[in-house]
């Protein structure tokens, strides 16, 4: 099976922040989400795979084809939606249209009238008028018609109301469902994480800490509580990150660490567990 995106030790140096040599791939018909703490990487593994910034080390392919040196097939094949609107404000959402029309060799009028009728996004109206829902709308309906086997999305769903946000998490799945196309889905909101993803990598202070199916959170990791004196300086060193009051504790471990603790509650993790506690225990490493 060949990958719509695959990333080969990307690296990228700024003064103050590396991207050290990240590695992962996305298969067809799946939704990678793209989790860590503000600063971790994750746009700039966005703007690098969409050749915004130039990278110091590594490779980068959309369906075979690399993304600088095949640039223009590569930018066919990728919808992009950003956190922020990119969209011209004191233009109309046709007149931008017909830009994409020019631009793009798979454009799709048809689709697009569709979206945007479906989503009442108004075509004589400056995308300035617009509120954040409707710009995150446009923006999709976009990237959508020139019918692009990976898309994009940096913080989409941030600000936008829970009606919206249900809208465009039920676009993603319908987007995947033919198994030929992929999504990387960065947000911080994990809780849309939990609903779609089919993958999740986690990045902490520049590098992959984890990458993997969604379904395998829960079989590698718990979370357990409990009272304070079933935390040992012995036990301790098993957990990932830990959070203490002094009504007790709450950590991130292995199953396979289960039988360290006695007297402990234990649970499922979900997303947002494997991002905090591992942000915890990155903020513990550093302090060592």
């Amino acid at each position: 099976m060949n990958d719509i995106l695959h990333i080969d030790n990307l690296c990228k140096d700024y003064k103050d922040f590396k991207l050290d040599n990240v590695s992962f791939s996305i298969e067809p018909g799946t939704v990678m989400g793209l989790i860590g703490q503000n600063g971790a990487g994750k746009t700039t593994i966005i703007r690098l795979i969409m050749n915004m910034i130039d990278r110091t080390d590594g490779k980068i392919t959309v369906c075979g084809f690399d993304n600088i040196d095949d640039e223009i097939a590569v930018k066919n094949r990728i919808g992009y939606v950003s956190d922020e609107c990119y969209l011209f404000y004191n233009s109309t959402l046709a007149k931008t249209a017909q830009a994409c029309a020019l631009a793009y060799e798979n454009w799709d009028k048809e689709k697009f009238s569709k979206l945007i009728k479906m989503w009442d996004l108004p075509e004589k109206k400056k995308i300035s008028a617009f509120s954040k829902g409707m710009q995150t709308k446009a923006m999709l309906a976009i990237a959508l018609s020139h019918k692009p086997q990976l898309l994009i999305l940096d913080e989409p769903t941030a600000g936008l109301d829970p009606v919206a946000r249900i809208e465009i998490l039920d676009i993603l799945r319908e987007f995947v469902a033919d198994g030929e196309r992929s999504v990387l889905f960065s947000t911080h909101i994990t809780g849309d994480l939990d609903k779609i993803a089919d993958v999740i990598t986690l990045i902490i202070d520049g590098k992959i800490r984890e990458s993997m199916s969604i379904d395998l959170i829960e079989d590698k990791y718990a979370v357990i509580s409990g009272a304070n004196d079933k935390l040992t300086r012995e036990n301790e060193k098993y957990t990932i990150g830990i959070r203490k009051t002094n009504a007790g504790f709450e950590a991130l471990v292995l199953r396979e660490n289960l039988s360290k603790f006695d007297g402990v509650s234990v649970r499922n993790p979900n997303v947002e567990n494997l991002l905090t506690f591992s942000i915890w225990q990155n903020r513990k490493e550093l302090a060592v």
